[in-house]
């Protein structure tokens, strides 16, 4: 595979530079893909949305990680560029623009209102088609590369049709955009790790995985050489920490849990699917203003406001503590969750006397969409197959016991001022559980 990118990677004449340390090679028809309207909007997105309300510094965008996505998806066609079953430039050319267009129809806070499967509301990859069939991007394409805007998205979407006389080729490339070991988690993984401020997804040899990245010799997939073993548990690893103590840390989920009850509020009366073409600035502002004097203004002035006030957390519950509550409430749609709160809003009222109203109490559940499979096959110098999961005694846990089950814990928040004389007026944990299971039965009645 002969591609200008590969040459400027292993001779760079003009880079951009970003965290931590990286020089990303660019070429000139790179250059004006990233200077489209469309891929611009992304540095005014952020990345990791609600993290930044705890730790501070991960305000990076999401046009920054696409640099870094397209880093290593170059490295990895570098890799396999002597590979004659990847010979065909065109496909080369368009997994490069998936890695580089990989978020292009994200929005503001895309992912946690997606989770709440709203009526109405398409997601992010049929924003991305909208957006690669904008006029600049178009002419970008037509005056420098050999695949179209539709053979770009069968890569974000693993639908190629009849895109490609070389099918597997583009399967092998599509996996390795999304999969368990992929080029957008070795990104994510390190960066959010190092604008966090914690060591947790940077634990991992990101380059030793790529050089040890072959083709499964039973299907056109990605697999991991033996020598990369480690590399891949650590990955692994990484990702279920990552989870643990930044992307569902508990004051995170609060906010998130505020965001989506907020948006479920006002879904009647604000346009989320126009508001696509929104950045976070004019995405935020938009929410303000059609929260004020509503039930909802509480709430987005606690997460936008000049004083962040997020709710606190009263209880929660996992498969180890308080496994009976977690899985009634694990996957439940969005709609029920806020029945139940509302439910177990009413009855906290009922055996306190506490004035507590309905957007008070959130109830913060892993979403019906699960994660991604975290296992991957390891491969020999004799071409023998062994999942990851069989050789790793962490990987194991991980891959054999769901990793929702473990990493994503049901939270039960409360408006700030109520979490104190709560506890004084439901004296233990145990009454807290019981209202919760009677908050239960009573929405799995209204639902019959």
């Amino acid at each position: 595979m002969d591609l200008p990118e590969i040459t400027a990677l292993r001779r760079p004449e003009s880079v951009v530079r970003i965290p931590d340390r990286q020089d990303v090679p660019i070429t000139p028809r790179v250059r004006r893909i990233l200077d489209t309207a469309p891929v611009r909007r992304l540095a005014s997105i952020s990345q990791l949305g609600m993290v930044a309300l705890v730790y501070p510094g991960a305000t990076h965008s999401r046009w920054e990680h696409s640099l870094g996505v397209y880093h290593y998806g170059l490295k990895l066609l570098d890799r396999f560029s002597v590979d004659d079953r990847f010979a065909d430039p065109a496909v080369g050319e368009a997994f490069l623009l998936a890695t580089l267009l990989h978020d292009v129809g994200h929005w503001p806070f895309c992912h946690p209102i997606e989770d709440m499967q709203l009526g109405g509301l398409s997601r992010h990859e049929d924003h991305a088609a909208l957006w690669m069939n904008d006029a600049e991007i178009v002419q970008a394409f037509d005056q420098d590369w050999r695949c179209t805007p539709d053979q770009v998205m069968g890569f974000l979407t693993g639908r190629h049709g009849d895109a490609w006389a070389d099918d597997d080729a583009c399967r092998f490339l599509t996996s390795c955009l999304s999969g368990p070991i992929d080029v957008d988690k070795l990104d994510y993984l390190q960066r959010d790790s190092w604008h966090a401020g914690v060591p947790y997804g940077r634990n991992f040899d990101a380059d030793r995985l790529v050089h040890s990245m072959v083709v499964h010799p039973e299907r056109p997939e990605l697999a991991i050489h033996q020598k990369g073993r480690t590399a891949a548990e650590m990955m692994v690893f990484a990702r279920y920490v990552m989870f643990s103590e930044v992307y569902w840390h508990h004051a995170v989920r609060s906010a998130t849990a505020m965001l989506q009850r907020c948006v479920f509020l006002l879904q009647n009366r604000v346009d989320l699917e126009s508001s696509f073409r929104m950045d976070d600035a004019t995405w935020i502002a938009m929410i303000r203003r059609m929260a004020a004097g509503s039930m909802a203004e509480p709430l987005a002035e606690g997460l936008f406001g000049p004083r962040r006030c997020l709710h606190k957390r009263l209880a929660q519950f996992d498969v180890i503590e308080g496994e009976s509550l977690h899985c009634r409430l694990a996957r439940r749609p969005y709609w029920w969750l806020v029945a139940a709160a509302e439910n177990l809003a009413r009855l906290m009222s009922t055996e306190t006397g506490l004035a507590v109203h309905a957007s008070d109490v959130l109830i913060d559940a892993p979403p019906v969409k699960l994660e991604v499979d975290i296992n991957i096959d390891i491969v020999d110098d004799d071409d023998q197959v062994r999942p990851l999961g069989r050789l790793s005694p962490v990987a194991s846990v991980l891959a054999n016991r769901q990793f929702d089950r473990h990493v994503k814990r049901v939270r039960l928040f409360v408006r700030p001022d109520l979490k104190t004389p709560l506890m004084r007026s439901l004296d233990s944990p145990e009454a807290v559980e019981g209202l919760v299971a009677r908050a239960i039965d009573q929405a799995e009645k209204e639902i019959v």
